[in-house]
């Protein structure tokens, strides 16, 4: 039985999928669009969306936690300055999953999926 199991462990020591994720989230935060498979979306829109609600709470505290988390202090600015006040009305779903097929160039087949913002800014 899983109880209390939260999370997928996406065949990768602990260590090295915090990075993973973290790397994700950044990346997010910068591109506000990510291709990645379905399950590293997955679990990365959990630590997305926290990072935004950190955004908009505004206090030191959140910004600290958040650089605690992101580990650039210019993508961390971004999220305070420029993404959370885009959804200062919105309570949740901050990001969203779209599929978009299975990975065809390698022997895995991985489904693949965009990991994007709801609400975008202009396209880098």
């Amino acid at each position: 039985m899983r109880h209390r199991k939260r999370g997928r462990k996406l065949s990768v020591p602990t260590a090295h999928r915090r990075a993973m994720l973290r790397n994700l989230v950044t990346n997010l935060l910068v591109y506000e669009r990510i291709k990645t498979t379905d399950a590293k979306a997955k679990e990365a829109r959990r630590f997305a969306d926290k990072m935004i609600t950190l955004g908009k709470a505004g206090t030191l505290a959140a910004r600290r936690r958040a650089l605690a988390f992101i580990q650039r202090k210019d993508i961390v600015h971004k999220l305070f300055q420029e993404i959370a006040p885009r959804f200062k009305d919105r309570k949740g779903g901050y990001t969203r999953i779209i599929k978009i097929g299975r990975r065809t160039y390698t022997s895995d087949a991985a489904p693949m999926s965009y990991l994007e913002l709801t609400e975008r800014g202009e396209q880098v």
